[in-house]
C-alpha cells in the first residue's frame, strides 16, 4: 500500500531487483567497465550493515533478487535473517511498516503462517505508536496484505478489524492530517478488494482532498480516493480525480526537499493510474518520478525514493 508523507504503499506487488554497479579499477583516461554484484556479495554486504535497520532493507533486497532468479527457498531463509534483525525496543514507527514489507513478501513465497505472524506483529507494534497518523497507516497497510486476494491473505475479516481501528483512530484526527489519515484508510480498503465498503470514508476524503493546499498531500489524497472509485467501476469519477492529483503533483519543484516530495506525490499517482488500467499513463508519471528521485539530496532517502520508482516500473511493465 502507498504511504502517505513516507509514501503511500502500492496496490500491485512490486518484485524487482535493483542492480549495484561497482567501478572496476582503470588505468589513466581509459573508460572505467562496471560489475554486478552477484546475489551472494550483495548478501554478504548486508551481512555487513552497520545497524539492524539497514541490515533489514539489504536483506530484502537480497529476498528480491532471489525471487527473481527462482530461488524461493534462499529468499524465505533471508526473509527470516530479515525479520530476526529486530532490535530489543525498536522505534514501532520505522519496523511496524518493515514487517509488513516482510509479511508481503512471505506471501509472495506462499508462506502464509509466517506472514501471518509477521502481520500479527506489525499490528502489535502499531500499539505502541503515539501519532495517530503512523498508527493509521500501519493498521491500513496491514489490512491490505490481510484482505487482498492477490499479494495478500483473502482473509477479509481480519482486514475489516484493522480498518475499523483505523477509521476510528482518523475520527480524532483534524485539519490537514485528517486527509492523509483517511486516504490511508481508502488505499487500504482498495487493496484487500473491499472498496465498497469504503464508500464513507472516500466521500469524506474528497472533500478533505481537495481543501488541502498543500501538493503532495493533495496529490496522494486524490490519488487514493481515484483508486476506491476505479475499483468500484466508476471509472469517469475516477479519470477526473487522477487529473486533478496529477496536476498537484507536477505543481511541485523539482529541486532540493522538494524533490522528495515531488517523487512520492508522482509515484501514488502513477499507481493509481496503474490500478486504473491507465499503463501509459502511469510509466509517463514513473519517468517524471524517477527524474526527481535523482535530485533528492539526501543521499539515504534518495536510495528509497528511487527504489520505490523502480520497484512501481518494474509493476507497470509486467502489466504490459
Amino acid at each position: 500500500m502507498f504511504r502517505l508523507l513516507s509514501s503511500f504503499r502500492p496496490l500491485a506487488c512490486a518484485l524487482v531487483a535493483v542492480a549495484v554497479l561497482l567501478p572496476a579499477a582503470g588505468c589513466g583516461g581509459k573508460k572505467k567497465t562496471k560489475k554486478t554484484m552477484s546475489i551472494g556479495e550483495r548478501e554478504k554486504l548486508a551481512e555487513q550493515a552497520p545497524s539492524p535497520e539497514a541490515k533489514a532493507r539489504e536483506y530484502l533486497e537480497v529476498v528480491r533478487l532471489k525471487l527473481k532468479s527462482g530461488d524461493e527457498k534462499g529468499a524465505a531463509e533471508t526473509l527470516g535473517k530479515a525479520r530476526n534483525c529486530l532490535p530489543e525496543g525498536a522505534a514501532a514507527t520505522s519496523w511496524g511498516p518493515r514487517f509488513v514489507e516482510i509479511a508481503e513478501l512471505y506471501v509472495q513465497i506462499d508462506k502464509r503462517a509466517e506472514a501471518r505472524k509477521t502481520l500479527g506483529q506489525a499490528v502489535e507494534m502499531a500499539k505502541q505508536i503515539e501519532d495517530p497518523i503512523s498508527r493509521v497507516r500501519l493498521l491500513a497497510d496491514a489490512g491490505g496484505i490481510y484482505g487482498a486476494k492477490q499479494g495478500g491473505l483473502n482473509e477479509a475479516k481480519a482486514a475489516r478489524e484493522q480498518f475499523e481501528q483505523a477509521v476510528t483512530l482518523a475520527a480524532g484526527v483534524e485539519g490537514r492530517f485528517k486527509a492523509q489519515a483517511l486516504a490511508a484508510i481508502a488505499m487500504g480498503y482498495a487493496q484487500a478488494g473491499l472498496a465498497k465498503d469504503a464508500g464513507k470514508v472516500v466521500e469524506e476524503l474528497e472533500s478533505s482532498a481537495k481543501a488541502l493546499t498543500e501538493p503532495r498531500p493533495q496529490a496522494e489524497s486524490l490519488a487514493a480516493a481515484a483508486s476506491v472509485r476505479s475499483q468500484t467501476g466508476d471509472k469517469d469519477a475516477a479519470l477526473a480525480l487522477l487529473k486533478e492529483a496529477a496536476d498537484a503533483a507536477k505543481s511541485i519543484g523539482e529541486k532540493g526537499i522538494a524533490a522528495e516530495n515531488r517523487t512520492y506525490a508522482l509515484l501514488a499517482v502513477a499507481n493509481a493510474y496503474a490500478n486504473a488500467g491507465d499503463g501509459k499513463a502511469a510509466a509517463a508519471l514513473l519517468k517524471l518520478a524517477e527524474k526527481s528521485a535523482m535530485q533528492v539530496p539526501d543521499p539515504e532517502a534518495q536510495k528509497n525514493a528511487v527504489e520505490k520508482v523502480r520497484q512501481a516500473q518494474a509493476a507497470v511493465e509486467r502489466k504490459k
